[in-house]
């Protein structure tokens, strides 16, 4: 007889997130919406040291951070503090950070191990192993994570995309019984404004093709290929830029080396960004490295066109077919491939006007709602004895 995916008691939930704050990025608002939708059904406690986060119902427990610095000692410390903590009186601790409690362990970047050794062979291995034997911080990070994958009892990992899963089995292979594959979703866009209202409200022109650019880090995100793009494109393409400011000043330099005073528009970290989807032509995101990319499904939900790097770069691209659900790009650092591709969307309306439908129909089963029901069933599924 089929399990009723959803458990059938209320279970306590430890959740392990160091920052929980949707200023960390895409791996905190990850663990944040999650958290909202298990609170609804489930007794959930945060065990975090950064608090940005109000929601009822939700246990937030504060941890000691005796050092900011160096990381990887603080790092260990939380590991420590959050395994002394939940040892006892949970159901499940889901973590999200490199720590060996948890029956549920999320990995939401590439595995250090993956960074140092894939591809390394011969003396060039050797090397590198010396490299990792004399570093403290290494050898911490790369202890911490193996324990990670370690085979415990009840123990699940699950990984934000495809992309990365093949990045973690080729350095734990061993973890190929025990990994799912549970993307970011998107909450449904609510009351949405006019393209319209959403320039005035945003001190934008109200008219006039406008590209979106959302990052906190402007550089791997590929802000300066886009600079170079937007150089190619008619001189009344404006550019929005929203993140973190820091380096801003220097990005405007680079902008005006490249003869466009005027056409791009700074923004900063904006409480919320459906205005800035709502607002846009289309979303550009040539990033460099992202093993999902929230972003880009965020901008689909609303009905934005999307240009984004290909699966080799962005992970959320591996679920993206080139032309139907967005147009992918083969070499990010291509300006010319960029311009090219932007040129398409931002010309011609039939061609926006599929991506954009075909985008938003796939953001739509990308729900926190479907994220968080994919959880409940590892979370039974770890609960229940082998047969």
């Amino acid at each position: 007889m089929m399990r009723d995916p959803i458990p059938p008691r209320r279970l306590r939930i430890a959740v392990l997130s160091r920052v929980f704050s949707a200023d960390g990025g895409g791996a905190e608002t990850y663990s944040i919406r999650l958290v909202e939708q298990l609170a609804q059904r489930h007794d959930v406690h945060v065990y975090t040291q950064e608090l940005g986060h109000d929601w009822p119902g939700v246990y937030y427990h504060r941890v000691r951070r005796p050092l900011r610095k160096p990381r990887w000692i603080n790092q260990l410390w939380y590991a420590l503090a959050t395994w002394r903590a939940t040892r006892s009186g949970f159901d499940v601790v889901h973590s999200h950070e490199n720590t060996w409690q948890g029956r549920i362990q999320t990995i939401h970047v590439k595995p250090v191990r993956y960074n140092l050794l894939d591809g390394r062979a011969g003396w060039r291995l050797a090397l590198r192993w010396l490299q990792i034997a004399i570093s403290p911080r290494l050898l911490s990070n790369l202890l911490l994570e193996a324990a990670r994958f370690k085979e415990a009892a009840g123990r699940r990992v699950v990984v934000t995309s495809p992309t990365l899963k093949d990045q973690v089995l080729a350095v734990y292979p061993a973890a190929a019984q025990r990994i799912s594959v549970v993307t970011p979703g998107v909450n449904p866009p609510g009351d949405e404004l006019t393209p319209g209202e959403a320039r005035r409200r945003l001190g934008l022109p109200l008219s006039g093709p406008l590209i979106l650019f959302v990052a906190n880090d402007y550089g791997r995100k590929g802000l300066d290929t886009l600079l170079q793009a937007l150089a190619k494109l008619p001189p009344d393409t404006l550019l929005a830029v929203v993140g973190k400011p820091t380096g801003a000043a220097a990005w405007g330099e680079r902008a005006h080396s490249l003869g466009l005073d005027g056409q791009v528009v700074f923004l900063g970290s904006l409480k919320r960004v459906a205005p800035a989807y709502r607002a846009a032509t289309v979303l550009a995101h040539p990033t460099l490295d992202d093993t999902f990319a929230m972003v880009v499904l965020e901008a689909m939900s609303h009905g934005l066109p999307v240009v984004v790097s290909g699966p080799a770069y962005c992970g959320v691209s591996a679920l993206l077919a080139d032309g139907e659900q967005a147009l992918l790009l083969k070499d990010p650092r291509d300006a010319a491939e960029l311009a090219s591709a932007l040129a398409q969307v931002l010309t011609g309306p039939f061609l926006a006007q599929r991506l954009a439908d075909a985008g938003r129909y796939l953001a739509a089963e990308h729900t926190w709602e479907r994220a968080a029901l994919a959880y409940e069933q590892l979370y039974l599924e770890s609960l229940t004895p082998p047969a």
